[in-house]
Formats: structure tokens, sequence, C-alpha cells
């Protein structure tokens, strides 16, 4: 082939489908030739280069298992319950072990305490990583109820308020509520009001997507029998306006019989933070919010 031409074979490098004008020869006339003859135009069809890989992206694929960050270590059931679902539990302690896993796009961040207990500083730290990363958070827990003095877990405003984020510091957080039995909202309520939170309430969770539009809650708590399998609820509300990455979502099962609930409201007893249910109801509703959280 004429030099020209060899030239123009040097854009082989490139990907795709290219045409060209050849130069002319080395020692060759000057001017102008058709391009038709040899030297004009020349077709360079070549083979896309592979690109480079990124070595920010995880090994494995990304939706067959899908990291979800848990801590502390699931209890067998769960456990089997999320890998059945497709997901491969990762164990976070740190906000630093948090920060390592982003890379890899983590469904959620989960805090289920049944397997030990949880520092207020740790769910803090590990909050805060999961939200600066847009990684949605979701926290189960138990509520019993009994009078002050048999009461042997902690006031549940003390987990509520060190997950709660805050718009500034002059703002109190704002927590959306969404309990069926009066009584026990009140009882949520109160102490979560003495503790500089402010509190709305909704019965169920049709109501809660009404209320969140002009609420827009920094925390969303709510009884999990309250989650709707069929329809949308809010969840589905939190994702559409961009806010189930900054919003955490604490679901708690309430050991707590009818008969008691007036005792509970006239203060004769309290709530307290107690284990959650592992029923396989409840470990069903977990596993599927879980789902629908993770859904990007």
């Amino acid at each position: 082939a004429p030099a020209g031409q060899q030239r123009l074979a040097s854009a082989a490098e490139r990907a795709g489908r290219s045409y060209a004008i050849g130069a002319p020869d080395e020692n060759a006339a000057e001017g102008p030739e058709p391009l038709d003859g040899p030297g004009g135009a020349v077709e360079v069809a070549d083979t896309p280069r592979p690109q480079p890989m990124d070595d920010e992206l995880p090994p494995e694929p990304l939706d067959n298992p899908r990291r979800l960050l848990v801590w502390p270590a699931p209890d067998v059931t769960t456990q089997q319950a999320l890998s059945d679902r497709g997901y491969r539990p990762v164990i976070v302690h740190s906000r630093e072990e948090v920060d390592a896993q982003i890379a890899a796009f983590p469904a959620a961040l989960f805090v289920d305490p049944l397997t030990g207990p949880i520092t207020r500083t740790a769910l803090q730290s590990l909050r805060q990583a999961a939200v600066a990363a847009s990684v949605p958070v979701m926290v189960t827990a138990g509520l019993g109820q009994a009078s002050r003095e048999a009461a042997y877990g902690a006031d549940p405003a003390v987990l509520l308020k060190a997950l709660a984020p805050r718009d500034s510091e002059q703002h109190p957080p704002r927590v959306l509520l969404i309990e069926e039995h009066a009584e026990i909202a009140l009882a949520l309520t109160a102490t979560l009001e003495r503790r500089g939170m402010q509190v709305a309430r909704a019965a169920g969770d049709a109501d809660a997507v009404a209320l969140a539009g002009d609420f827009r809650p920094n925390l969303v708590v709510m009884d999990l029998l309250q989650v709707h399998r069929s329809r949308s609820g809010i969840v589905d509300w939190l994702r559409a306006n961009g806010q189930l990455t900054r919003t955490p979502l604490v679901v708690y099962t309430a050991a707590v019989d009818q008969a008691d609930l007036p005792r509970l409201a006239s203060g004769e007893t309290v709530l307290f933070l107690a284990e959650r249910s592992t029923s396989p109801e409840v470990q069903s509703r977990i596993v599927e919010l879980l789902a629908r959280i993770g859904t990007n």
C-alpha cells in the first residue's frame, strides 16, 4: 500500500468506523488528488479496544448477591432469610468499615440488635457514614411495657435521638411516628419530646404519606405491622421525594397487651427497648421491607 495509506491505517487504534483522506506519498507532487483514486478515500474499520478496568468497581456483580451492611452480626435465621432474598450480609463495626464498602453500592445499612448490644456512639457514627454515602438506613427494635421499676431496657428515645439527623443545630429532629394505638403513640411522643424532638403521629401508612409532605421528617418510626406489602406507602414516598437515603427508618414490634394499654396511658407503666419479635411473620416482613428499601 502507498505510504499515505499506511499512515492512515494507524487510525485502527481508534474505536469504531471512520473515513479519511490520505496525504500525498513522500516525494510525490503536491496538489489535490481524486477522492476515488490511489491515496484517496480510505475506509478504516476497526475492532474497538477493550476498556480499562475501573479499580473502584466491586469485583462481583452488583445485583446478585448484593451487599447489605449489617451490625451486629445477624442471627442464623435472619442470615438465612437475607441470603435467600439475594443479599450478602457484610458486618461493619465502624464508620471506616462503612466507607470501605461504599464502592460496592450496598443496598442499605441494617442495624438489628438481636445478637449483641449496640452503643449510642457507634450507632450515630454508622448512621452518619451511611447518610453521607447515600445508603438507606433501617433499624429494628422491640418495645416492652412495664412499671418503671420493672423495666429492664433503655428509654426508646435514647435510640431514636442517636439516629435522628437534624437540619441544623438550631432545629430539633422531626420524627414521623406511625402507630395505630393511641396509647403507645402518646407514650412514645411524650418521651421523644422530653428529649427535644418534634413528633407528628399518623395512625397508618397511608396517613403518614399525607402528613409527610408538610412535615418533612428526619426520622420515620413505625410499627412493623403497619407496613403494607401490596401498596405504596411511606418508603415509596421517601424514595420518590429523594429522602430515602437521608431519613433513617426504625421499625419495631410491640409486646404490649391490649388490656394493659390503659395503664400505659395513665403513666402506671412505661415503654422500654426490648428484643424484637422473631416470629416467621416478622422475619418475612423485615426482609421484604429491606428489599423495598434497597431497590434502586
